[in-house]
């Protein structure tokens, strides 16, 4: 009896075994799949002068200076541009995991500007798979140099204008991103009746990663409004540069032909031109404080 007892119990060990496996198999078929969210389309909230879709998470704040020297064919008289200042801060601050705000002031029209952008998609792979990035992003600025004509009937609202952007972007690869942007800028006063007050445009901009902290970026906006109709020449904005990662800083080098730094400015009244010269080198300088513990994004 006891040997065929352990017969019987040598027998059953394979069948133990083969169902344990199956069982394990059909946990690992019910177990939710995670979701892998794509990070680092862009290293900075700007690729060059706009937005990218990377925003700031809950908690952070983000200290930003912008600065666009003169232009480079102003000759040796001022420094080939060095001799003359423009300049942009803003304090940008994630609220929630999809929702980021941010004010500033520059002198570009001594323009006092607020913003919020929205993630809507993120891009990401495994359990749900979502080939871009989609975020949405509002602004309005407020122009508050001295009126030209003090004695006539001037309204607040006539320093007020709108931009509204919808941002669309892919990381390719971990070296290669891509992003497009339509934008739409409304103006409540222009300066004569030539100029519109609705502008139309998309931009496109890329970030090649050359190193493991830098990588190389380029923006240009193409204006779909027809230019002819405009009071004074107009041009579409490029802006090429470096992105440097150095801990807590991202460090931007570049040269633009727009002196302008909030999407008001460089979409619709970028007065320079690549071709003649009118090139500004400049700078953004991003620091960021985190004022609570940080979740994984």
């Amino acid at each position: 009896m006891s040997r065929l007892s352990l017969a019987l119990v040598l027998s059953m060990i394979p069948f133990s075994i083969f169902a344990q496996d199956d069982l394990m198999d059909l946990l690992n078929k019910n177990a939710p799949a995670e979701i892998n969210f794509t990070t680092a389309t862009f290293k900075s909230t700007r690729i060059m002068n706009g937005h990218s879709i990377e925003r700031m998470h809950p908690g952070q704040l983000d200290f930003r200076i912008s600065h666009r020297f003169g232009r480079l064919n102003s000759g040796a008289y001022e420094l080939w541009g060095l001799d003359q200042a423009n300049i942009h801060f803003s304090l940008e601050y994630g609220i929630l995991k999809w929702l980021m705000i941010g004010v500033g002031r520059g002198t570009y029209e001594k323009t006092y500007d607020g913003f919020a952008k929205f993630t809507i998609l993120r891009q990401s792979t495994g359990a749900k798979e979502m080939p871009v990035s989609l975020s949405a992003f509002s602004s309005v600025a407020i122009n508050s140099l001295k009126w030209t004509d003090p004695e006539r009937t001037n309204y607040f609202s006539s320093r007020l204008s709108y931009v509204a952007q919808v941002l669309v972007a892919r990381k390719f690869s971990p070296s290669l991103s891509f992003q497009l942007t339509p934008s739409y800028v409304h103006r409540n006063m222009v300066s004569t009746e030539l100029d519109p007050n609705d502008l139309f445009a998309i931009g496109a901009g890329g970030r090649m990663k050359l190193s493991k902290r830098v990588s190389f970026n380029a923006e240009y906006y193409l204006l779909l409004n027809p230019k002819e109709y405009m009071s004074q020449q107009i041009y579409n904005p490029l802006s090429v540069g470096v992105d440097i990662e150095t801990g807590g800083h991202v460090f931007q080098i570049l040269f633009t032909n727009s002196v302008a730094m909030i999407e008001k400015g460089f979409i619709g009244e970028t007065t320079g031109s690549w071709s003649k010269g009118d090139i500004h080198l400049g700078f953004n300088i991003s620091r960021v404080f985190n004022l609570k513990k940080q979740k994984k994004p």
